[in-house]
C-alpha cells in the first residue's frame, strides 16, 4: 500500500498543478487511496471488500492530520492503520 501511494502521489504531483489539489483534494485524496487499496487487495489476495472498509477506517487518522495541518503524518498514520486492519484480517486467498 505506501508504495503505490508513494508511486501515485509522485506521479499525480508530476502530472498536474498544486491548484489541482486545492480545489480536488479532498476527493482525489480519498479516491486515490481507495485506488492503492483495491491494487494491494488483488495484489496480497485480500477480501476488497474488507480492504476497502480498511481504507474508510484508516482515513480517521488520515482526516485528523490534515485538520491539524500536517497531511504527511496523516497520511502515514493511515497507511499504517490500513497496514494492521489487513494484518489481522481472515487469512488471503493462496494462488
Amino acid at each position: 500500500m505506501f508504495a503505490l501511494v508513494a508511486v501515485l502521489a509522485v506521479l499525480l504531483a508530476i502530472l498536474l498543478p498544486k491548484s489541482f489539489f486545492e480545489d480536488w483534494g479532498w476527493i482525489s485524496g480519498p479516491a486515490a487511496l481507495f485506488l492503492c487499496a483495491f491494487g494491494t487487495a488483488r495484489i496480497l489476495g485480500l477480501p476488497a471488500g474488507r480492504t476497502l472498509l480498511g481504507v474508510i477506517i484508516a482515513g480517521i487518522p488520515g482526516l485528523i492530520g490534515v485538520l491539524v495541518g500536517v497531511h504527511w503524518l496523516g497520511t502515514l498514520l493511515a497507511v499504517i492503520t490500513f497496514a494492521v486492519w489487513c494484518g489481522y484480517g481472515p487469512e488471503p486467498r493462496r494462488a
